[in-house]
């Protein structure tokens, strides 16, 4: 890298920086200053309080850092690229041979940088704090009651629930559908609260439910499924399981948009049922965002260079507009791949195809 390239990286960094920061900034005090009472009504004391705002909104900045990293990333690109031609910096470069393509290299660079760090929040950090993400700001410590999805095992054990507590990792109203086997008719457990057991090493009655009070609280001898262990108590049960722990049965409907692309690619390769059309376009819009990345930042720098005799806050205006239509098509894509409109992987790349040409285009046809 020369000392130009290395000025406009670090200008790049700086503006990301400051960008970040005070959108951040400007999140968090909005969004305090309208929910300061629902942080108060958990908490004990001003040291509980901050306590509570600061494990929130540190988890939530993020989750903020990975929603709007492309916003954030054009924003640093445009302010270098303003910064550069309001102290005629750019006008010498020209003259002097110097290409505007080949300018903007260090520019892309950080981008693609900054674009990496963004990719390995979303697939490594953010699922490991999803808990946290998914807590509400008046219930710190996981005290309210959650809603309680209805799930099929892979081994076709079908559980549903009334109301769960993350406190203890138990659901209220658990009913469970056995599957029919060679050596049983499909049977039908309820229990009016079950308890999940974490796997242990070494520990049989573990990685599944205890169901207390149990109906029918006896089995019938002739009676046997390789899920159930009867307890020695009436009415009590362990029930094993491969994927229903309590967070695959409480977690959000949305949980997907917070696990890694891993996790969303071994879900679609199973064969159980539900409609994953969501997941689906979920798992290619992953595959596909590192290119829409670069395509709006491409698109945007193109549209202000494209014309440099145009007044800058003209260019930029133009380029915020391309960004909200381009943002408005992924999000129209998204809701029509969802409603099973078109296709995952169409719903994913349409984006791509309608303005990919565009902002090849517009990228060629800069002033150099």
């Amino acid at each position: 890298m020369t000392i130009l390239d290395r000025m406009l990286f670090f200008s790049f960094i700086r503006a990301f920086c400051i960008c970040l920061i005070s959108t951040l900034s400007l999140y968090i005090i909005v969004d305090l200053f309208t929910n300061i009472d629902a942080f108060a009504d958990r908490s004990e004391g001003l040291v509980g309080i901050l306590r509570n705002i600061a494990g929130y909104y540190g988890y939530r900045s993020l989750q903020y850092a990975d929603r709007l990293s492309e916003i954030i990333v054009l924003l640093a690109a445009m302010f270098t690229i303003a910064w550069m031609q309001r102290s005629n910096e750019l006008l010498p470069l020209l003259s002097a041979g110097v290409s505007t393509h080949r300018v903007l290299r260090p520019i892309f660079f950080g981008a693609m940088v900054m674009f990496s760090l963004s990719a390995i929040n979303q697939e490594l950090i953010i699922p490991r704090i999803a808990d946290e993400l998914l807590k509400d700001r008046d219930d710190p410590r996981g005290e309210r009651e959650v809603y309680v999805a209805g799930v099929f095992d892979s081994s076709g054990v079908q559980i549903e629930g009334v109301r769960a507590q993350r406190k203890d990792m138990s659901v209220e109203g658990f009913f469970v559908v056995l599957p029919e086997t060679p050596a049983s008719s499909m049977f039908h457990l309820s229990s009016e609260r079950a308890y999940w057991i974490p796997a242990r090493e070494g520990v049989a009655q573990s990685g599944g439910w205890l169901l207390t009070r149990t109906t029918p609280a006896v089995l019938e001898k002739a009676w046997k499924h390789p899920a159930i262990e009867p307890a020695r108590d009436p009415g009590r049960y362990f029930l094993k399981v491969k994927e229903c722990d309590f967070a695959t049965l409480t977690r959000n409907p949305k949980w997907f948009g917070y696990a890694s692309t891993e996790k969303l690619y071994e879900m679609l390769d199973k064969s159980e049922g539900g409609r994953l059309a969501p997941v689906a376009v979920t798992f290619h819009m992953r595959i596909t965002r590192p290119l829409t990345s670069m395509l709006l930042v491409v698109m945007g720098l193109a549209m202000i260079l494209r014309d440099q005799t145009r007044p800058v806050f003209i260019s930029a205006g133009m380029c915020l507009i391309a960004c909200a239509l381009f943002y408005l098509a992924i999000f129209g894509c998204r809701f029509m791949g969802n409603s099973e409109f078109l296709p995952p992987a169409l719903a994913a790349w349409a984006p791509i195809l309608m303005f990919g040409p565009f902002a090849v285009s517009f990228y060629d046809a800069m002033h150099t």
